[in-house]
Parts: structure tokens; C-alpha cells; sequence
């Protein structure tokens, strides 16, 4: 486990196939200043370590949990009934997937009492944006960082639009 003692924010993956996409949450927290830590938990193959992961989690520091999953894509869901912190669950397109909407839909259909914030397929990014935007509401840096991130997102839009209207067509 790469364990950060300063991690606000864990990221788990059911195996190592699903670091490409996981990646996305790893750079944009980089980017937004977010301490985490990144580990590979099983709720099929490693079913104790996802227990023990999750029910660690918060007395670690841990603030919110990002976890990656394709096929069946239980582990959001069990980590999500086995602590009280904030859990984001990102669907993986894997190998062994329905076009992804297998994972979507195990994620997303959550029975009531166990909520998991599910973003759009292969979206770790805004998994990893959305956690910082709740450390955000509480901690002045992260959320100065996430009005920053936001800000340059905007003045990238208006300079896209600005070439594309000074285009002859």
C-alpha cells in the first residue's frame, strides 16, 4: 500500500488494470495540492483487505475514499457500507465489461442508507475533483486551489471561443 501519513484522500482500485484511468484522479489531485494514497483493494480476491481498508480508513486521517472498479464493481459499494466517510465511486470500462454499463450501474444503483457519489464512466478526474471540493469545505487551501482550478478552466474556454470566432469560415 502506498500509505501517506498525511493522505486526506485514499484511492483504491479493485486490480492493477484500472490504474490508467485511475491516473486521472491521482494527477488532478497533484495538480490541487490534495495529500493521498494509492493501493489496490479486491472486494472479490482480497475481500479482509477491503474490509480492513475501509474499516481503517477514517482513524488513518482519511477524509473520502475514491474507489475504481469495472465488471461487477462491488468494492465502492462494500467500502461504502463498511465506513462513514464520503465514498466516490469511479465505473471502470474493463476487459470483462458490458460497454461499462455493468460497472456504471453497480456503482450507481446503491440501495438507500449506503450512497456512493458515482461520476461518469472512466471519469477518476472528476473523482478526484469532487473530493477535493469537499476537503475544499473545510480546508481554505484545497478550496482556494479548486476557485483557481475552476477559474483557468473558464479562461481556457473563453480563449478557445475567442480563436474560433476570429476564424474565417
Amino acid at each position: 500500500m502506498s500509505v501517506n501519513n498525511k493522505a486526506q484522500v485514499g484511492i483504491i482500485m479493485g486490480s492493477k488494470s484500472d490504474l490508467p484511468v485511475m491516473q486521472d484522479a491521482i494527477d488532478v489531485l497533484k495538480v490541487l495540492g490534495v495529500e493521498f494514497e494509492v493501493t489496490i483493494v479486491s472486494a472479490h480476491r482480497t475481500p479482509q483487505r477491503m474490509f480492513d481498508y475501509a474499516k481503517n480508513a477514517a482513524v488513518r486521517g482519511l477524509k473520502v475514499i475514491i474507489a475504481g472498479a469495472g465488471g461487477a464493481a462491488h468494492l465502492p459499494g462494500m467500502v461504502a457500507s463498511i465506513t462513514h466517510l464520503p465514498v466516490i465511486g469511479v465505473p471502470v470500462k474493463s476487459s470483462n465489461s458490458i460497454d461499462g454499463w455493468d460497472s456504471v450501474l453497480s456503482i450507481l444503483q446503491m440501495p438507500n442508507g449506503i450512497p456512493v457519489a458515482t461520476v461518469a464512466l472512466n471519469a477518476a478526474k472528476n473523482a478526484g475533483i469532487l473530493a477535493a471540493q469537499i476537503l475544499g469545505t473545510s480546508n481554505e487551501v484545497i478550496g482556494n486551489n479548486i476557485i483557481d482550478y475552476k477559474e483557468e478552466l473558464a479562461r481556457k474556454v473563453i480563449e478557445t471561443a475567442v480563436q474560433v470566432e476570429d476564424t474565417e469560415f
